[in-house]
């Protein structure tokens, strides 16, 4: 039996996942009572900003408002799966003790493979903490989104193998090793559904907090119209390539120079993997808006996150302290939402 379940696709097209009913159930005994609405949180994707969940999850927690339902994608589905479990402690000592250093240690690469890392070091960090912890034996309701390579579907991961789902989670296309759960191979959750507020509706939320890591990255994203320049640049650049030679485009600096630092050129591109996470986020920005607009949270909190790159998980201790803010910033929303649904 697959660790998940999904419905047919509806009238936009997705494919979402059909909550199981011990699901909804298990978010209403945890419900702390009548008075209060079961709350739910879809922690959202962002790579190393989402270590500004950690300071949500702490704020929230501090002033007695503790979810009962939690659904992540990528990097919120870490975050907030680690915190289901128990383990938050342990995820902040370890992110605050990050360095650029160690964090290069971490990446195991696998060039010529599906994806830029396999991701078996930090499979193997999750397991040292949390073992072979099932998402069935969560004390809350628990989903990691993922999608499904080729169809498309999206795959709310609510039973089975914790640490596999979330990784899944944030298998990001081309950078690491899709994984495969229940016969399916799965991938990124932010191509499909970058904040998961359906998700955390469905599973038995009745009031909804959610955290977007790329607003302050991406702002209202404007259409810039009768853009043009010109090109001389460009084919200096390629004649300069063939100058330099097959030999040089292939040796070990270059390459490294080309995944991670760019071209050399002071205005030109950053390098490969960031180009990708770039694009990548810039797709999931504009999903994230269309879904929010569609399935609208009670409460949304923005972290002010613009000056954390997508691979500046060194700098955990200003994401946690952004979430934090954000958090104290939104308390008085969230209480008035709680009591207005209550």
């Amino acid at each position: 039996m697959f660790p998940f379940s999904h419905r047919s696709s509806g009238p936009s097209g997705e494919c979402e996942a059909a909550p199981e009913r011990e699901d909804v159930e298990r978010a209403e005994r945890a419900a702390p009572g009548r008075s209060q609405p079961a709350v739910g949180i879809a922690l959202g994707g962002g790579a190393a900003r989402g270590f500004a969940h950690i300071g949500v999850l702490r704020v929230l927690e501090k002033n007695g408002i503790r979810p009962q339902v939690v659904a992540g994608t990528s990097i919120g589905a870490v975050v907030g799966g680690i915190w289901a479990a128990g383990k938050l402690d342990r995820l902040e000592d370890w992110a605050r003790s990050l360095t650029k250093r160690n964090v290069l240690g971490l990446m195991d690469f696998a060039l010529g493979g599906p994806g830029l890392i396999a991701g078996r070091r930090l499979v193997e960090l999750m397991r040292r903490d949390v073992g072979d912890l099932a998402i069935d034996d969560l004390p809350l309701t628990f989903a990691a989104i993922a999608t499904e390579l080729g169809t498309g579907h999206e795959i709310w991961l609510t039973r089975g193998d914790f640490v596999e789902a979330i990784r899944a989670s944030y298998a990001l296309p081309g950078i690491f090793t899709p994984v495969k759960v229940g016969g399916r191979w799965l991938m990124d959750g932010a191509l499909v559904n970058p904040i998961p507020v359906s998700p955390t509706r469905a599973l038995g939320a009745r009031m909804v907090i959610a955290v977007n890591l790329n607003a302050d990255v991406f702002g209202r994203g404007t259409v810039i119209q009768d853009h043009g320049g010109v090109v001389e640049d460009a084919a200096e650049a390629v004649i300069t390539e063939k100058k330099e030679g097959i030999a040089a485009m292939l040796s070990p600096e270059r390459l490294r120079r080309q995944f991670f630092a760019g071209n050399g050129v002071p205005d030109g591109p950053r390098g490969l993997s960031t180009v990708m996470i770039d694009a990548f986020n810039i797709i999931q920005d504009r999903i994230a808006r269309s879904r929010l607009a569609g399935d609208p949270p009670d409460v949304t909190l923005n972290p002010k996150l613009g000056r954390i790159g997508l691979f500046d998980f060194h700098r955990a201790e200003e994401a946690i302290a952004a979430g934090a803010e954000a958090a104290e910033r939104s308390l008085e929303d969230i209480r008035a939402a709680m009591v207005a649904l209550g």
